[in-house]
């Protein structure tokens, strides 16, 4: 008899146990600052959660505490690792989870669907109550992705709930056969800049930028690259003839070389290092705006976490129309280019300059989304469809998002 039957309770009344199959800071990944966020959240609207996270061994193989947020990561298997045997191994040491809840990256996790597998496995163990899966990327069934990736979304058709963050993610799925009933789409979580406000003097000091009042900043922040649309932001920016014009690109180069990043020019400040959610914060509050020239590889389809943060700032954020920033183009239509177009971007940006109000005032849906979408918010949406699952209703019982 185990506790929820002891105490004549549903199981879900009681204090949940998370367990995140993900990676975790220290180690340098989108995904990982993603879950410690959304751990953040949980913490807030559900203080008697226990939360653990089961991560790869890329930051050593000891047990640790992530102490402000009183959560216990577990490294338990290699990034693409073969089997997860670890992972199981280590859940059914622990007692296994209520929610087993994996954020999931082909680049961490490899093609195939070894890792749903492993959940699936957790299941029959009697390790949780209910598996989860958010797919952090999405690939289209025409693309040139490989066929072990389709049929990993084709198996998560098999957990009790799939999260997506975009309808475009969601209709792809289902698209490709995914039973719907099993998809939900949860957005991405917004972080408001607790910077906001700070003399931009003083943020600029801490970040080791020099910059002056009178110039008009725009930031471009997060890891470089291929996609991150640099070599189109070099060729805009050299068509602006706004003098007061100053572009910073701050990032840890990833998946290409620092050779490979574009000469920028005099008026393009490049900080190639990586930059924790706190620097990346305090880039977003110092500027006047936030430019996203993303240019989207084909047959993916996800959403930017930059771009949630940049929200959060309560900045313009001039972005181009691809599928990581469909919510800027839903929410902010006046304030995108199409990719690839540096002309465009260019002429966008010296409107900018000339209108900024005007695009402050463009801005003021996607700002309301910003705060529709908070991480205790987000959270509270997991935490919904946990219960509802363990339950033994499918995910689309509930509008997750309103």
């Amino acid at each position: 008899m185990d506790a929820a039957d002891a105490l004549g309770v549903p199981r879900s009344e009681l204090a949940l146990k998370i367990a995140f199959v993900s990676r975790y800071p220290p180690v340098h990944c989108g995904v990982g600052e993603y879950t410690r966020m959304l751990a953040s959240g949980l913490r807030t609207v559900l203080p008697s959660a226990s939360i653990r996270v089961y991560s790869t061994g890329e930051a050593g193989w000891e047990r640790y505490y992530d102490e402000p947020l009183g959560v216990e990561i577990i490294p338990s298997y290699m990034r693409r690792d073969p089997s997860y045997e670890g992972l199981i191994k280590n859940l059914e040491d622990d007692g296994g989870a209520d929610v087993v809840h994996l954020q999931h990256e082909y680049g961490i996790y490899g093609d195939g669907p070894r890792i749903v597998d492993a959940l699936l496995e957790t299941l029959k163990r009697g390790l949780a109550s209910a598996v989860v899966a958010t797919f952090h990327t999405v690939v289209h069934k025409q693309s040139t992705a490989s066929q072990e990736r389709l049929e990993t979304q084709r198996r998560a058709s098999r957990l009790h709930a799939i999260i997506t963050h975009s309808i475009l993610m969601e209709f792809e799925l289902q698209a490709q056969g995914v039973d719907p009933s099993v998809i939900v789409k949860i957005p991405h979580g917004t972080l408001v800049n607790p910077y906001l406000g700070y003399p931009r003097h003083r943020l600029a000091e801490k970040l080791g930028v020099e910059v002056e009042d009178s110039e008009l900043l725009l930031v471009t922040p997060g890891f470089l690259r291929p996609d991150k649309g640099l070599d189109i932001l070099a060729s805009a920016a050299a068509l602006v003839g706004d003098s007061r014009l100053r572009i910073v690109v701050a990032g840890e180069p990833m998946g290409v070389a620092p050779e490979e990043i574009p000469s920028m020019g005099g008026r393009i400040k490049v900080i190639e290092k990586y930059l924790s959610t706190d620097e990346i914060l305090m880039l977003a509050a110092m500027s006047d705006a936030i430019v996203l020239p993303y240019k989207d590889r084909p047959g993916k389809y996800s959403v930017s976490g930059v771009l949630h943060l940049s929200m959060g700032s309560l900045k313009p954020v001039l972005g181009t129309r691809v599928p990581r920033l469909v919510e800027l183009y839903e929410y902010s239509p006046m304030l995108t280019v199409p990719p690839r177009s540096p002309e465009l971007l260019a002429r966008r940006m010296e409107w900018l300059s000339r209108n900024y109000e005007i695009a402050a005032s463009a801005s003021a849906q996607l700002y309301s989304y910003a705060a529709a979408t908070q991480w205790p918010m987000v959270a509270s949406q997991h935490i919904a469809l946990y219960r509802g699952v363990m339950e033994g209703k499918p995910p689309a019982y509930y509008n997750y998002w309103r």
